[in-house]
């Protein structure tokens, strides 16, 4: 490969990037809290949509997601389907109570409702997780698709874990600089524009593979891996694969109800919005572009498998194969710029929701009530430099996994957060569940979730369970176990002491026409594979 070409048009891209992020932010005071947590809530709904997505998509799903896809095949398509349901329940039902509550942080509606232990303990949660589930995989991920693609050990004379600690570093200083400098606003600005080159880049890789599968013809390549991959097409799985279709209904399902509707990093950008209606509008754009995304996150999977077959190994490296297979020298780098990009809006916004929770929920919360929002900043801050520094490290020692790193990632997620979406939904659904009860949930959460992965997960009654159905048994106990501490140990009084000062939570006017069509869509994707496989 020359490296002139790619080099110049990288540093190009993402110098142009970093200026319009600039300059669309420098106005904005980051000195006011409201307006580096929430960017005022100023953004528009196709920000507020830009930076949902680009928040969820990276290279866990680029190189996670097509790895899984190209071992197991479109089961995997669930989850980027699955979340348009999620979407669609954040935008009709958690959304307007969110907004109604003027909260910034998931950890502060839980003290609303509940008690401040209560938030406390949600934000050393949410925090330990951040730092070790969330963005060691996002700088993994990322630095394993760079270096396989542009072969940095190679070009550099190092050694691949040298080369995956060097490119994690880059990673994490970029998008910790974006958060410390820019805020909420420069976050977001980035994620649109990074997110409108990823639907471009991402969706050109498989074309030019099935052009060349073809011999010309994308046609011709796509009835090629339609005759030799159609196993891999069927979006129905059986009990034994990756994703049994009943997953789709308990633990496939709340996994996603957590990640939309009641994790941190995605609510506080819908919360940016200019309004409810319009944060409404973003989270349905928001689904509509999923509804797009499986032509890059899982059917590149499946072309790779055509051409490489059993060279894929664990799945890991087909999508890094693939764009190094078809990619013209030419677009290289626009393509490393992308890439470049959706990992680092990934890491930052993740980080600095992490900011957030540590800046609101802990520092003046609990360790410094008295701190101006100068001090809290400044506090902040410094938090985010020291994240950074471990999640590089962490990233470091991850390895591969039998499975994948997308479902490793994930099967983590099912214990630590699946807790909070059962604690959170009850405090919306019953105003006599008891604090003790969702603190105890929380904590005695992870602990079944563990328990039943120990027990039913490796088969030790001689039935093995999946670990969806696993992780969808488990939110359900706690459920059940919030209702009966509310009904035989009520809270004395309903409990509700969010803010006094009104918020419009108006509708907006499309949202029930909106969902239809949206939710007919992906049944209608599920349908269409599964009658082409079946017929």
């Amino acid at each position: 490969m020359n490296f002139i070409y790619p080099a110049t048009s990288f540093v190009v891209c993402t110098a142009l990037v970093a200026i319009l992020s600039w300059w669309h932010t420098r106005s904005t005071d980051n000195r006011d809290a409201r307006a580096y947590f929430l960017a005022d809530r100023r953004l528009p709904w196709f920000q507020v949509a830009g930076s949902l997505l680009l928040t969820n998509l990276s290279t866990e799903q680029m190189i996670g997601l097509n790895g899984a896809a190209s071992i197991h095949g479109a089961v995997v398509i669930a989850w980027e389907l699955i979340p348009v349901f999620a979407l669609l329940v954040m935008a009709w039902w958690f959304m307007p109570r969110y907004w109604s509550g003027n909260i910034t942080t998931i950890p502060e509606f839980l003290e609303n409702r509940f008690d401040r232990p209560t938030r406390l303990l949600m934000s050393v949660i949410f925090l330990v997780t951040i730092v070790f589930n969330v963005l060691p995989f996002v700088l993994y991920s990322g630095a394993v698709a760079l270096s396989s693609i542009y072969h940095v050990p190679a070009t550099l004379g190092l050694s691949s874990r040298s080369a995956l600690f060097l490119i994690a570093g880059i990673l994490g200083l970029t998008g910790t600089v974006y958060v410390i400098l820019g805020g909420m606003k420069a976050v977001a600005v980035s994620d649109l524009i990074y997110g409108l080159g990823l639907l471009v880049a991402g969706l050109l890789i498989p074309l030019l593979a099935l052009k060349g599968l073809g011999d010309g013809s994308i046609a011709d390549g796509l009835a090629r891996v339609a005759a030799h991959q159609a196993p891999k097409l069927n979006p129905i799985g059986d009990a034994k694969s990756n994703v049994p279709f009943a997953t789709l209904f308990t633990g496939m399902l709340f996994i996603n109800l957590f990640y939309w509707c009641t994790n941190q990093t995605i609510v506080q950008r819908s919360l940016g919005a200019l309004s409810c209606a319009e944060a409404q509008k973003g989270l349905l754009a928001t689904a509509a572009l999923k509804l797009m995304t499986p032509l890059f996150f899982v059917f590149p999977g499946i072309i790779a498998a055509e051409i490489f077959g059993a060279a894929v190994g664990n799945g890991d490296l087909a999508y890094a194969k693939l764009v190094e297979l078809v990619l013209p020298d030419w677009l290289s780098g626009i393509f490393a710029a992308v890439l470049f990009g959706s990992i680092i809006t990934a890491f930052n916004g993740a980080l600095h929701s992490a900011v957030t929770v540590f800046s609101l929920d802990l520092y003046r919360s609990w360790l410094r009530p008295a701190a101006n929002d100068r001090q809290m900043l400044k506090v902040g801050k410094l938090f985010a430099v020291g994240m950074c520094a471990v999640a590089v490290l962490v990233s470091g020692l991850l390895d591969d996994s039998p499975d994948g790193v997308f479902t490793l990632m994930k099967r983590i997620m099912a214990a630590f957060k699946l807790p909070l979406l059962a604690v959170v939904t009850m405090g919306m659904v019953s105003r006599r569940v008891p604090a003790w009860s969702a603190k105890t949930a929380l904590v005695g959460g992870m602990a079944t979730q563990f328990f039943l992965d120990w027990t039913l997960g490796s088969g030790r009654f001689g039935v093995t369970v999946h670990w969806l159905h696993i992780a969808g048994l488990n939110t359900v106990l706690i459920a059940a176990g919030m209702a009966i501490a509310a009904r035989f140990s009520p809270a004395p009084a309903p409990v509700e002491r969010g803010r006094s000062a009104p918020m419009d939570v108006t509708p907006w006017r499309g949202l029930r026409p909106a969902t239809a069509i949206l939710a007919a869509v992906a049944i209608a994707i599920y349908v269409a594979l599964w009658s082409f496989t079946a017929g």
